[in-house]
C-alpha cells in the first residue's frame, strides 16, 4: 500500500459470516496483536458491526460481513496495490 497511500504499508481484508463473527474476529486480532506488544490506535465500526476497521499504524485491518464486503468492493478500490497471498499453515 505504501506506493499508493501515505498512511499504511498493508491492508488486511477478511470476512465473517455474521455481525457477531465480525466483532469476534476484530477482538481476536486485537488480542493477538497485544500479546506480541502491538496495540491499535483506533477501532471504527458501523453501528451494526457489518464492518470494523482496526488501525495498527502500518497495518490497517478491515473485517466485513460477506455481503458488506461485496457491496463496498474494497479489493476493487485498491486493485493497484500489490497482493500478498496468505498461506494457512
Amino acid at each position: 500500500m505504501r506506493k499508493l497511500v501515505n498512511f499504511c504499508d498493508y491492508f488486511v481484508i477478511c470476512s465473517g459470516n455474521s455481525d457477531r463473527q465480525v466483532k469476534a474476529i476484530a477482538d481476536g486480532i486485537q488480542e493477538g496483536m497485544e500479546s506480541v506488544g502491538l496495540t491499535s490506535g483506533q477501532k471504527q465500526a458501523d453501528r451494526a458491526f457489518h464492518w470494523i476497521l482496526v488501525d495498527f499504524g502500518n497495518v490497517v485491518v478491515h473485517i466485513f460481513e460477506r455481503d458488506t464486503r461485496e457491496f463496498y468492493g474494497i479489493e476493487y478500490l485498491w486493485q493497484d496495490a500489490k497482493k500478498i497471498p496468505w498461506n494457512k499453515s
